[in-house]
């Protein structure tokens, strides 16, 4: 049974990340609107709960102008079902909110976003969480625990530990879903994921 992480339905609160959302379509704060599709801004009740961070949108992301819908998204939805916490009850959003990438060919290539882009976009993710005021944040993946935290969080010892981002919210931090798609075997893949749901697991303990 899925864990309810969200309140009823604030219409004041939809409307103001609605606003947001548009506001943010136009950002031109760094660099990175130029060789994106479009801004990726976050999605999920402003009533959650739970507030989910990753890093940038990806490639399919980029093209359908929402978070976590391509292959991670695939990883992270199958990670709460069995974490038992329902996806359209957490919001989710990132550190970044467009794609950066390298054009090879027909492929872009994920980019990591420096500190300069991280810092420009967190105008957006300051106001995501004012208006969600979410009772947990979870980082996924060192970049958006950088963002949050201030400082670099080695996640392979600091995965799923209760912690406090600089901005004194509740927090944990857990590897990014693109990082179990990216184990070179089966076995890494299956306690990648593993260690995946346990972290949000963690997550929806500490709500109770």
């Amino acid at each position: 049974m899925s864990t309810p992480l969200a309140e009823p339905p604030s219409s004041n609160g939809n409307a103001a990340l609605a606003a947001l959302a548009e506001e943010a379509a136009a950002c031109r704060r760094c660099p990175l609107y130029r060789d994106a599709t479009q801004t990726v801004f976050g999605e999920g009740p402003a009533t959650a709960a739970i507030m989910m961070v990753g890093e940038q949108p990806g490639d399919q992301e980029d093209h359908a102008g929402r978070p976590f819908v391509g292959p991670a998204g695939k990883v992270l939805d199958r990670a709460l079902a069995e974490a038992g916490i329902d996806r359209g009850a957490v919001y989710v959003t990132n550190a970044v909110k467009h794609f950066k990438h390298e054009q090879r060919g027909k492929r872009r290539i994920h980019q990591k976003p420096n500190a300069g882009e991280i810092q420009q976009c967190r105008w957006w993710l300051d106001r995501e969480l004012a208006v969600v005021e979410p009772a947990l944040v979870v980082a996924l993946g060192a970049t958006a625990a950088k963002a949050l935290m201030g400082r670099t969080m080695v996640l392979s010892r600091e995965h799923g530990r209760p912690v406090s981002f600089a901005d004194g919210r509740r927090g944990i931090a857990t590897i990014h879903p693109s990082a179990v798609l990216r184990m070179r075997d089966d076995t890494s893949r299956e306690a990648a994921f593993a260690d995946l749901v346990d972290d949000l697991r963690q997550a929806s303990a500490l709500l109770r």
